[in-house]
């Protein structure tokens, strides 16, 4: 039996390790952390949204990224400062521009595709996630906002997602907690919302029960491969030991660049900030205040999730920051003072701020499938839509491993 090793314990680790061992490999997933799901799966904005398959890659990103650079609670923050690594994805980024449509299409096959697996694993595997299937409903403010939802509708139409135009009272009759004036919406029935770091811990324990170990607390310090064997040096509290193993896949989210170069491949990932805030609905008058169906407004790049029925998650931003895990007021400020405006009857008194890195390759496509050498491997950058599309990845990397490795 062949022996892999999963580098990353999120939610394409996790999703990974789940479904090599169904395959029958050994498997050995290394993560840093205690626990699985510690870091960008941790406090997500909850949404397994289809309808957010739109790639980034289209012109007015890079207007908006210019024209916000110095304003600090603008929803997307560029640090003007330049590194090599900024500018070699912005430009990666730029000449993905062209695939925008080809690739927002593929983007809702994937997002589509995941929803069984994961659907299906959760209810096998018995996982409480806090899951509503209430749908997504994308709010608009103005004209222009909806007009550009009307043509993105199209990509996810031929991408196999029918979602549909609503007017203000058709928003309010399917959210009637939501407050503010509106253009109009559009409303995405198959859409579902959840918590990600509850899934990640309760797929981590069905994997346990696979027989998958698991090395919390343990660093990568150095990883090489010579196509059929895989050597780890790992770094705990013990010390520092070398792991031996048949092949490796890299879930490592931001942190995959440095592991891939090492291995002796690109992967030009950029970590790129996104901020949450979970509400905790302590009274009833702000449990009934809150939303039950799922928002995503295009305007502010915030989106919504109700976490059972005692927690309300806002979510957003994105700041290209590099590695930089702090946690800004002037950044948390617009997701309260967002509730307080759309939701005024919800106390914001208790909101956890948290903020999260997403791996993002330049053309908004995950990197699935083998490096250069035979036994390496890569299920990592999905972005914004890591948990969206997490179990059809892992399900595409079965079939990579199986190409290369016989079990």
């Amino acid at each position: 039996m062949k022996h892999i090793a999963i580098i990353g314990g999120g939610i394409t680790g996790v999703t990974s390790a789940y479904t090599l061992a169904n395959a029958g490999y050994q498997v050995t997933l290394i993560e840093k952390h205690r626990y699985a799901g510690m870091e960008t799966s941790y406090a997500n904005g909850g949404q397994l949204s289809a309808s957010n398959a739109e790639v980034w890659t289209h012109p007015s990103t890079i207007v908006k990224g210019l024209k916000w650079m110095f304003t600090k609670d603008a929803p997307l923050l560029m640090n003007p400062t330049p590194t090599w690594h900024k500018l070699s994805w912005m430009a990666e980024f730029v000449a993905a521009i062209p695939r925008y449509r080809d690739n927002t299409e593929a983007t809702t096959r994937l997002a589509i595709a995941a929803r069984e697996h994961l659907f299906g694993w959760a209810e096998k595997e018995g996982i409480d996630f806090d899951h509503k299937r209430k749908g997504i409903l994308h709010i608009y403010r103005n004209k222009a906002g909806f007009d550009h939802a009307g043509t993105v509708s199209t990509m996810l139409a031929a991408g196999g997602l029918p979602r549909r135009a609503v007017t203000p009272d058709e928003m309010r009759a399917i959210e009637p907690t939501l407050q503010g004036q509106y253009y109009g919406g559009y409303y995405t029935e198959s859409d579902s919302t959840g918590d990600i770091h509850k899934y990640t811990h309760g797929l981590s324990q069905a994997c346990a029960r696979l027989g998958v170990t698991f090395l919390y607390g343990h660093q990568v310090l150095k990883a090489s491969a010579d196509g059929t064997r895989a050597d780890l040096v790992l770094q705990s509290d013990a010390g520092t030991e070398t792991q031996t193993f048949d092949g490796v896949v890299v879930c490592a989210g931001v942190h995959g660049r440095g592991i891939a170069a090492q291995l002796g491949d690109r992967l030009n990932i950029y970590p790129v900030k996104g901020y949450s805030i979970t509400v905790h609905l302590n009274d009833e008058a702000s449990q009934q205040a809150a939303p039950q169906v799922s928002l995503l407004d295009d305007e502010t790049k915030l989106v919504t999730s109700r976490l059972g029925q005692d927690r309300f998650r806002v979510a957003g931003t994105a700041e290209f920051n590099g590695f930089n895990h702090d946690i800004r007021a002037d950044r948390i400020r617009p997701l309260v003072n967002w509730v307080n405006q759309c939701f005024p009857g919800v106390s914001t008194r208790r909101a956890e701020p948290w903020a999260g890195l997403r791996p993002m390759m330049p053309n908004m496509l995950p990197r699935v499938g083998a490096g250069k050498k035979a036994n390496v491997f890569y299920n990592t950058g999905h972005g914004h839509l890591g948990w969206t599309l997490s179990a059809i990845t892992a399900h595409q990397l079965v079939g990579h491993v199986q190409q290369q490795l016989a079990a």
